[in-house]
């Protein structure tokens, strides 16, 4: 009778339970490019020509931590000339630390990846010598305005850890900083 009665508690506390799994997120982002090498902004107020930087976030998080893969892309991100293409790509993977506060989940991360400055578009710009390994260190928020929904804010400094040589840099590290928002999608 005990152990019948010990196996309908246990099949009971099983059935309760809910399954421990990951929360992913998807967040498209639109932003700029300020401070260090970026042409377009000296500094946060000192920005009079805002070029877009435009990407994609994706990740997962189980409790506190997370990991993120952060693609974006900056057109003109040396300054606008004519008849000259230009701009950064960087791919990103860091790792997050996320207080849930309710609706408000502030956030911090590290990573490390790709940064791939280029000046124009043809065979030469192609080349794996102007590949730079780089990291990110930053923070933002999501506002949840629905469970699967939200908004971000996010600000972010990239660094190449070794010298690229484009242009006017000569074997010098790259550094900016990334201001962006956008939308979060969580499931």
């Amino acid at each position: 009778m005990r152990l019948a009665g010990l196996a309908g508690l246990v099949a009971a506390v099983m059935a309760a339970a809910s399954p421990a799994r990951a929360e992913s997120f998807i967040s498209p982002f639109i932003g700029f490019n300020f401070g260090g090498d970026s042409a377009n902004c000296a500094s946060l107020q000192n920005c009079g020509d805002r070029r877009t930087n435009l990407g994609v976030s994706v990740g997962a998080r189980h409790g506190l931590f997370g990991v993120e893969a952060d693609l974006g892309y900056a057109p003109d991100f040396f300054g606008r000339t004519r008849g000259a293409d230009n701009g950064v790509l960087t791919v990103m993977t860091s790792l997050m630390v996320v207080i849930p506060a309710g609706p408000i989940h502030p956030y911090g991360l590290i990573g490390v990846g790709l940064i791939r400055p280029h000046m124009q578009l043809d065979t030469a710009s192609l080349a794996p010598g102007k590949n730079a390994i780089g990291y990110d260190i930053g923070g933002g928020v999501n506002l949840y305005l629905i469970h699967s929904l939200g908004i971000r804010g996010d600000v972010r400094r990239m660094r190449t850890l070794n010298g690229v040589s484009l242009g006017l840099l000569a074997n010098e590290k790259l550094e900016f900083w990334r201001g962006s928002a956008g939308v979060t999608f969580r499931f």
